[in-house]
């Protein structure tokens, strides 16, 4: 008699999403309140960009592995917008931590309450949100949470608790063996930019169906605060020389770029 021996973790694995809300990089920048805060006026917000090949990656296991996939960000309820598209591209369930997301360690306190009690197997977010550019999220996540852990992520399989992956380096890429639960600070390379999918008519309306579960946060310290934000000095205008005048073109870039 033949006996068939199932994989749970293969035919129903848990997967994370973590999403960040942040400015559409063609919004315009403010700050306000002597330059101490951010300006969120007219500002149109999207799907963190990592998180987003994130999120597409994991739809990729929910749809050929049969994974539940929920998305959980730490915000507002000006965030839910965001979850919705999210939900609309195939997530099953949404979680949204009703706080402000102050620092990288409070959000990753939040998260890793999540993912106590959610109990997920693949933990997938950005290396880096589009704003702050903190990467502090993931790592801290699997240093709270004691799982393992690859940043830079461009690439991820999972075969029952068992999973490899790829992260970039210096000149090239490393693959590591691993094994479930894991956590992955991922980038572009998950999926290419062409994968990303646009919410079509029925997965937005079945997106307003779909669980958002609402959390109240724990108790946890800010460690780090901004004090001011500051602009890139805008650029000089361009400089030109004739064809014929040498000794003014290296006597600027001498003396005034100082480049030579």
């Amino acid at each position: 008699m033949s006996h068939h021996i199932f994989n749970p973790i293969l035919l129903h694995m848990k997967i994370l999403v973590c999403i960040s809300h942040v400015p559409d990089t063609t919004s315009k920048i403010n700050f306000t309140n002597g330059d101490s805060e951010f300006d969120t006026n007219g500002v149109q917000f999207v799907i963190n960009p990592n998180d987003e090949f994130g999120l597409t990656r994991a739809i990729w296991f929910q749809e050929q592995q049969g994974a539940n996939v929920t998305v959980v960000n730490v915000g507002g309820p000006d965030t839910e917008p965001t979850l919705r598209k999210a939900l609309a591209i195939g997530a099953n369930e949404a979680i949204r931590v009703n706080a402000n997301p102050t620092d990288g360690f409070f959000v990753a306190k939040q998260l890793a309450e999540v993912i106590k009690n959610g109990g997920y197997d693949l933990i997938i977010a950005g290396k880096e949100s589009l704003d702050y550019n903190g990467g502090m999220v993931p790592g801290m996540l699997a240093g709270l949470l004691g799982y393992n852990f690859v940043n830079s992520c461009i690439e991820v399989k999972v075969d029952g608790t068992s999973a490899t992956a790829s992260r970039e380096i210096d000149g090239g890429k490393e693959i590591v063996s691993t094994s479930l639960p894991l956590i992955i600070g991922g980038q572009k390379g998950l999926v290419e930019e062409k994968d990303l999918r646009i919410p079509n008519m029925r997965g937005i309306m079945t997106a307003r169906t779909k669980v958002l579960t609402v959390l109240e946060p724990v108790a946890a310290n800010t460690e780090t605060k901004a004090v001011k934000f500051e602009k890139p000095a805008p650029k000089s205008a361009v400089k030109l020389f004739s064809a014929d005048d040498l000794d003014g073109l290296v006597n600027a870039l001498h003396n005034e770029a100082k480049v030579i």
